[in-house]
């Protein structure tokens, strides 16, 4: 008797935006599996996971759009991420092997973590492989040759898109932070930062390892820009290696 295949589901961090940061290990998923999805604002049908994975995707290899809407409503949230869950789960339940494409790490700050956590709930008896990948914070510590942390330093990697009241709320303030999704916010974190005074040097990136990437070395400069999505803030107590001399 032939026996059934089992559905397999792959969570792929495919980088930060260079197509050559992408693993071997999801380059070699994505040559393999059935079906893969990827995530796309309701606003939009553009993929950036898309654009930098797709050159590893066979062309008849299906690919599929999941919609998330961009809000803070949580209910609205959770609807998407549950319906996206039952899309992957009925694949699975084919026997094909599915990949979730996401920027960055599969596990931070990811989309594909919450719909994860559904597919794991609903239909725990599949297996899951999550590929980690790499963060645009490494890809922007690489590009600036500055160790993020050094000897006993610490690190704290903060969403942005609350503002800086989490560098504030804490008493012992790390060597080095992070501040991923700073693109609304940059005013308050940068009063954040500068309220601290812990801070030596601090340096924004916007779109960091594609060809548009842009360092701004003085932050204050964010205020005047417009806002965009693809910038984070490094701040550190020493200096940053490339800064340039004043």
């Amino acid at each position: 008797m032939k026996t059934k295949k089992k559905g397999i589901l792959y969570g792929l961090g495919v980088g930060p935006g260079d197509p050559e940061l992408i693993t071997l290990k999801a380059a070699r998923v994505l040559n393999v599996v059935d079906v893969v999805f990827t995530a796309a604002s309701t606003k939009n049908s553009y993929s950036l996971a898309l654009s930098i994975a797709k050159a590893h995707i066979p062309d008849l290899t299906p690919v599929r759009m999941l919609t998330f809407p961009m809000t803070n409503d949580k209910e609205e949230k959770e609807s998407a991420w549950l319906a996206h869950a039952n899309t992957i789960i009925e694949e699975l339940t084919q026997g094909k092997k599915v990949a979730f494409i996401t920027l960055g790490d599969s596990m931070t700050y990811s989309t594909y973590g919450y719909v994860l956590q559904h597919v794991q709930e609903i239909a725990p008896q599949f297996p899951i492989i999550s590929v980690p990948g790499i963060t645009s914070y490494q890809a922007a510590a690489a590009c600036l040759n500055t160790p993020l942390v050094e000897g006993e330093d610490s690190l704290m990697v903060i969403s942005g898109a609350q503002g800086g009241d989490r560098l504030r709320e804490c008493a012992a303030k790390p060597e080095a932070v992070v501040f991923l999704k700073a693109y609304r916010n940059v005013d308050d974190i940068t009063d954040a930062i500068e309220q601290t005074g812990d801070y030596e040097a601090t340096v924004g990136i916007s779109n960091c390892s594609h060809t548009d990437q842009k360092i701004i070395w003085d932050i204050s400069k964010l205020r005047e820009r417009r806002p965009d999505y693809w910038t984070l803030i490094l701040a550190k107590r020493k200096k940053v290696h490339g800064t340039p001399d004043k």
